[in-house]
């Protein structure tokens, strides 16, 4: 059975305000249903283990995001997440980054994730990430001092959602000037447009909108 490792922040609000914040569910509900489906195993990992922070679980008329939600396996896997220091990086097919706003403030620039990640895709594994997900890519350097995504086509969440969204002036940095900076390119389209670029064997989405698109570009590549 293949295995998707899913990294999620253990920071709880947006940037420094005390605004609630986390992982973006419907980000990491809506690619578990993808998983599911095609019965694909996962684990949610975080950097400090145990509960982790999620917002976005009682949206109206997202019928997937709250079967998901109510589900005591899901409640489980995000009360109980896995600390880095106990993931075996090689017991996983794939690595997805969900995301929120939350891992702007912690996984954008944890070092242990990081690690895990290069060793994961320099084995032959698979890297993916929706909305602000690719900010967990940020750290991800190879053995040979390259940055994993210097070469590598990517999106990501884009100035004009943040400002559509209201949190351009709270947030710790924005993605996407992050992303034109250190990627070999940058991508994007019309703001909430399902978007998915795929590079080899790293993934990406724009926005909430990708991730069924992304979990399905993980599910091909597996």
């Amino acid at each position: 059975m293949k295995k998707v490792l899913i990294p999620v922040t253990n920071h709880a609000t947006l940037g420094t305000t005390d605004e609630a914040n986390g992982t973006y569910s419907p980000e990491l509900t809506h690619a578990l249903d993808v998983f599911n489906a095609q019965g694909i195993a996962y684990d949610i990992a975080s950097i400090k283990g145990g509960k982790a922070p999620v917002y976005g679980t009682d949206i109206e008329d997202d019928a997937v995001n709250a079967a998901i939600v109510a589900s005591d396996d899901f409640q489980n896997r995000i009360n109980n997440t896995i600390p880095v220091s106990q993931v075996n990086i090689a017991d996983y097919d794939a690595v997805f980054y969900p995301g929120g706003f939350g891992l702007l403030s912690d996984l954008a620039t944890n070092e242990e994730f990081a690690a895990l990640s290069a060793k994961h895709y320099e084995d032959g594994g698979i890297i993916a990430a929706v909305c602000h997900g690719p900010a967990g890519l940020l750290p991800i350097t190879l053995s040979n001092g390259q940055k994993l995504i210097a070469d590598k086509s990517v999106t990501g969440f884009t100035r004009e959602e943040e400002i559509d969204y209201g949190t351009i002036t709270n947030i710790p940095f924005l993605l996407e000037e992050s992303l034109a900076r250190n990627a070999g390119r940058y991508n994007k389209v019309q703001p909430w447009n399902t978007f998915v670029v795929e590079d080899e064997r790293v993934i990406t989405g724009q926005n909430p909108a990708s991730a069924h698109a992304v979990a399905q570009a993980i599910v091909k590549h597996l």
